[in-house]
């Protein structure tokens, strides 16, 4: 199936539970809902939803019974852009072409929705269809992509790495807790919801660890070469915080070749995992997964 397709379908699907689950789960008049909501409907690509269902989908798993977990991401995700936003962070005014949340609401209540979206994301976890089994490995795969040890680990270490000049190696470290750990449950997530092997579920790591390290590496090179309007916030951040990056420490035409070499690893996974289900009579489509590699292409 193609991935524009697959788009098309399932994004729509991720907005409404996006929005089901906020109803269900706060006074929709109150201020804390306005904010939440504010965040949740301000756009944006819905990468890692779409990664996990497109995982799912590429595996033969059921994608109908992953949208409780798809929601439970993104609402993690979101919440870490807001607080990321504050100014005790990075101090960002635009988010997706709007005011950032504590511009429009204020630090308080920024604060307080990013907290009230991190929670409830546990919430919306633990309900759907799947089994219990599997939620509970879910919810602690995901507390755990999100927690000290995880994406909270790479934004303290990026915080203590302004104006320091990072090995690549610690840098990379930095990027893979940051950045990688959603990304990588949201591979995980899917394989575990399709029942796969071991060794399909190794594969997938890999994958997953090679699209992440892409996706930073390409973010990196976006705030240097990027337009503000057409990616929806301001470019240069990274250097006006002094921030070890990929083009900082690579060079620019470096960097580039650092996310080609990524995403070649990643494609070399894809079809690892694929002579794997040739061998068993089982069938993998990586179509969807190798266009989403596609979308970290530079043009």
């Amino acid at each position: 199936m193609e991935f524009n397709l697959f788009e098309k379908r399932e994004k729509p699907l991720i907005e409404a539970a996006l929005i089901k689950y906020l109803d269900n789960g706060t006074y929709r008049d109150g201020t804390l809902s306005q904010a939440m909501r504010y965040s949740l409907t301000a756009g944006g690509k819905r990468i890692r939803p779409l990664l996990l269902l497109a995982t799912v989908q590429s595996l033969g798993g059921d994608v109908t019974k992953s949208y409780e977990i798809a929601t439970a991401l993104e609402y993690i995700h979101t919440y870490s852009l807001v607080h990321d936003d504050l100014p005790a962070m990075d101090n960002d005014v635009l988010r997706r072409g709007k005011p950032t949340n504590h511009k429009v609401y204020g630090e308080d209540i920024a604060i307080l929705a990013g907290d009230g979206l991190l929670t409830q994301a546990f919430e919306i976890a633990s309900v759907g269809s799947l089994p219990d089994a599997k939620k509970v490995a879910l919810i602690l795969a995901l507390a755990k992509a999100a927690g000290p040890m995880g994406m909270v680990a790479g934004q303290t270490e990026d915080i203590e790495g302004e104006n320091q000049k990072l090995s690549l190696g610690l840098l990379k470290a930095v990027h893979e807790k940051k950045t990688g750990e959603l990304l990588k449950f949201s591979i995980y997530a899917g394989g575990l919801i399709a029942d796969v092997s071991p060794t399909v579920n190794r594969l997938l790591d890999e994958f997953a660890a090679h699209f992440g390290l892409a996706f930073q590496i390409l973010d990196d090179i976006m705030d240097v070469i990027g337009d503000s309007t057409e990616l929806g916030k301001k470019t240069g951040m990274d250097a006006t915080l002094n921030k070890s990056t990929y083009p900082a420490l690579l060079s620019l035409e470096g960097a580039k070749k650092a996310l080609e070499n990524e995403l070649n690893h990643a494609r070399k996974n894809l079809v690892q995992i694929e002579d794997h289900y040739k061998k068993t009579d089982s069938k993998f489509d990586s179509q969807l997964l190798s266009e989403m590699l596609d979308l970290l292409q530079l043009q």
